[in-house]
């Protein structure tokens, strides 16, 4: 199973400050950890979102609003795409991950999300569709 592991954005992140040295290897073992045992697929931290933009969709109209946005809570400040066994697997995990920053005063919290896999949209999920879907991934995969 792949899993989206989001770290919410706080209002540190929100206002740019980068995170310590020891901060970086901290999460870098962490981070290796995963790499290690193979269930890494990707990580990456998010800038702030005064650098980002929203697209809203009404009908055929599109509204684009630059950030920043204020709801920090709603905000996500970084993610993992993780392969793993189970969602109990990936949340005994990532209750080791090292995030807290102790005497910042705000709680940094973790959502895990599973991603659908072809399985889970049933008979309208077409074999050609599926098919369609996997030479994308491999072709976006080529990409990289």
């Amino acid at each position: 199973m792949r899993f989206m592991v989001i770290m919410k954005a706080t209002a540190e992140s929100e206002d740019g400050v980068l995170p310590a040295t020891e901060d970086f290897d901290t999460m870098g073992k962490f981070i290796e950890e995963l790499v290690d045992d193979g269930v890494l697929l990707a990580a990456e931290g998010l800038a702030p979102s005064a650098g980002g933009a929203r697209i809203y969709f009404d009908g055929d109209k599109r509204t684009v609003v630059d950030g920043p946005f204020t709801e920090t809570k709603e905000l996500i400040a970084g993610f993992w795409l993780v392969e793993m066994k189970s969602l109990e697997e990936c949340v005994e995990r990532f209750k080791r991950c090292p995030i807290q920053r102790p005497g910042s005063g705000e709680q940094t919290n973790l959502e895990i999300r599973r991603a659908f896999v072809p399985e889970d949209f049933g008979e309208d999920f077409t074999a050609e569709q599926q098919e369609a879907v996997e030479k994308r991934r491999a072709k976006a995969a080529g990409n990289n």
